[in-house]
């Protein structure tokens, strides 16, 4: 694992500056151009304060919203407090309806939204088969009235996150990519897949390259980005303004950071490793069960999973975690793994060789 800047490849660095994002009235400068992708179930407040410290210029978003949900009064805990982050932060809604999609959209300004983002890549089924996220890769003329809705309803930029196309045989990115800026979509994250796809194979970089040489907005490349030389890589490849991480960052709260720094030409901050995994898991974990009682454990417990790798016992230690029926008791554990553990890194053959990004969430499919 590099360590420090000058071990990347090199290739191209990111563009120097602040990215301009326009709104209608409201612009937007980033100051960073590597991104935390909305996680169902996971983007919440308490994770976004972990990102936080190792990129505090980065636009971060919270969990997606269901319009819909909104208008019935639930979701609305999910903009919370946004107005007291110290970063910016965006809201990602979905919906397959123009009117609720601008009225969330104008609660979502009222509550201290950086930005709108609109979903149209989630590929989750019981979304998609409503007309919801990738569900308009097949409506594009719907698309296109939730997003003039969207735009004409706040002062704030309005951005879509999307993908390639439905599937392979009907895929039409750089047409649908220049109707959304038509549309008034100012900024444009594309995952390199088709919902087809899903998350299978490998993201097609070139495909996003071929877009942003057709538009004049931002377009931000995503998938398969889970470091600094990835990030690199697919600058060059694609000439995008930007990189999103999505499920690289599950367990890896500094992930994000790190492929600033490197895409910055600084020194990379280390990865945490044995007891500051293990520190940095309790700390989430009592940030949780205070936040949210017994449901936090509940909700801890595939982070404690994400985060509890790399060092030796790891995996009989996400066994008992996942057992652990109270919060003393899951700290106790915690602490007497990291008592247990060698000064040094883990012997070769033991848990956390070759570590591979960690799955999804089986109840949040989005967590990508």
């Amino acid at each position: 694992m590099p360590t420090s800047a000058s071990a990347l490849p090199t290739l191209p660095s990111i563009p120097a500056g602040a990215l301009r994002l326009q709104g209608n009235g409201t612009d937007r400068l980033l100051r960073c151009r590597v991104l935390q992708s909305p996680l169902a179930g996971v983007s919440d407040g308490i994770f976004r304060s972990l990102v936080r410290r190792w990129a505090p210029d980065a636009l971060l978003f919270t969990e997606m919203v269901n319009a819909t949900a909104l208008e019935l009064g639930h979701g609305g805990a999910k903009m919370a407090a946004l107005e007291q982050d110290p970063g910016p932060v965006g809201v990602q809604l979905f919906d397959h309806r123009p009117v609720a999609m601008a009225e969330a959209a104008r609660r979502a300004e009222g509550a201290g939204a950086w930005l709108i983002d609109i979903n149209m890549g989630c590929p989750v089924r019981k979304i998609a088969r409503k007309g919801g996220g990738s569900g308009l890769l097949r409506q594009p003329e719907l698309a296109l009235r939730i997003v003039e809705a969207v735009a004409g309803a706040v002062t704030i930029p309005v951005t879509v996150k999307t993908r390639l196309g439905w599937c392979a045989t009907s895929a039409d990115p750089v047409g649908f990519a220049l109707a959304l800026q038509n549309a008034g979509a100012r900024g444009l994250t594309l995952h390199g897949r088709t919902r087809e796809q899903g998350f299978s194979g490998r993201a097609d970089w070139p495909a996003i390259g071929r877009v942003k040489a057709a538009l004049h907005i931002p377009v931000i490349a995503n998938g398969d980005i889970t470091g600094p030389e990835d990030a690199l890589r697919c600058l060059a490849i694609t000439g995008a303004d930007g990189v999103m991480v999505g499920r690289g960052s599950l367990g890896r709260p500094w992930l994000v950071g790190r492929i600033a720094a490197g895409l910055e030409g600084r020194p990379l901050p280390p990865e945490p490793e044995g007891r500051a995994r293990i520190a940095l898991a309790a700390e989430h974990l009592q940030a949780l069960v205070a936040a949210r009682g017994d449901q936090g454990l509940l909700i801890a417990r595939k982070h404690l999973g994400w985060t509890c790798q790399g060092f030796a016992g790891a995996a009989r230690l996400r066994q008992a975690l996942m057992r652990a029926p109270s919060l003393e008791a899951a700290l106790e554990l915690l602490r007497r793994a990291a008592a247990e553990l060698p000064d040094g890194p883990p012997d070769p053959g033991t848990d956390g060789a070759g570590l591979s990004p960690p799955g999804p969430c089986p109840a949040d499919p989005c967590c990508r």
